[in-house]
């Protein structure tokens, strides 16, 4: 299965239009999350990428909210919203987890505690593919400080479950940072995407 996977576009149209004709390669399209900025331009960012016509997983980032995100999506007939739920499609497993994990430091961030991220994992079956949008401790989290800003829970959940990837996004200055945890190929993806075959 070939996939392309992209996050943090916040806004950004051109990088959508580039998205939507590069879809046509793939057999499922990830986006981990932040279409908007601060909650701004959600609707004009997803109907850009509504053309997309394969199937598509999309998870909320820390910039729209799981609800908003569905709502926006919900004329998007190829996508489907995770967070904290998985969906198969052409066989394989995808679970997906949105939000800031661990809590950001901003008030109109849409963020989860490491113990919510924990709960909210319960339901992630073995070997699903993880669509993130925060990396997990210690992995494609270093932001501009040094600091490592990822999540214990999703690196715990990563390690037990293991998948064959988990992607992710959120801190900006570690897009493109690729590492491992076991067997688990972990992605910061990036606006402008990648791809993997699993």
């Amino acid at each position: 299965m070939r996939i392309l996977a992209f996050s943090d576009l916040h806004r950004d149209l051109g990088r959508a239009a580039s998205l939507v004709e590069r879809s046509a390669d793939a057999d499922v399209v990830i986006g981990a999350g932040d279409f908007a900025s601060v909650h701004e331009g959600l609707d004009e960012t997803i109907g850009a990428l509504a053309a997309i016509e394969t199937p598509t997983v999309l998870v909320p980032g820390n910039n729209e909210t799981a609800d908003a995100l569905r709502d926006s999506a919900s004329a998007w007939s190829a996508a489907t919203v995770l967070h904290g739920e998985s969906a198969k499609i052409g066989g394989t497993t995808f679970f997906g987890l949105g939000a800031g994990i661990p809590v950001t430091p901003w008030d109109w961030s849409f963020d989860l505690s490491d113990d919510e991220a924990t709960a909210a994992l319960e339901p992630c079956p073995q070997g699903a593919v993880m669509v993130l949008h925060s990396p997990p401790l210690g992995h494609c989290d270093v932001a501009g400080s040094g600091q490592s800003l990822g999540s214990q829970a999703l690196a715990d959940a990563i390690e037990r479950l293991a998948p064959p990837l988990a992607v992710c996004g959120h801190i900006h200055e570690s897009w493109g940072a690729r590492s491992r945890i076991g067997q688990t190929e972990i992605a910061n993806l990036g606006p402008d995407g990648a791809t993997f075959d699993v």
